[in-house]
């Protein structure tokens, strides 16, 4: 299994925090066909062979991806896209 672990910094309110985060599912979830569900703070994903959680904090959105066998061989792409993503829609949040 292959883990991928990306932290963005943010100066958000945590409804806002919480809209970018629903950003990033959104578009993760119609690129790589994931579902997700939040529980609390926390957004949720899997998928076959992946899965993950998304920690909302007062400063900081954490990302945890794990990833299985098959998957893991696209570990470069999928941390790049993702990493980009988190970039790019909590600082335009």
């Amino acid at each position: 299994m292959a883990d991928i672990q990306i932290v963005q910094e943010h100066n958000l309110s945590p409804e806002r925090a919480r809209a970018a985060a629903q950003q990033v599912a959104d578009k993760v979830a119609a690129e790589f066909g994931m579902q997700w569900r939040w529980e609390g703070d926390v957004l949720r994903f899997e998928r076959s062979g992946v899965e993950g959680a998304l920690t909302l904090g007062a400063q900081r959105a954490a990302l945890q991806i794990r990833l299985g066998m098959l998957m893991s061989a696209f570990r470069p792409a999928i941390e790049a896209k993702v990493t980009d993503k988190m970039r790019r829609i909590f600082a335009a949040a």
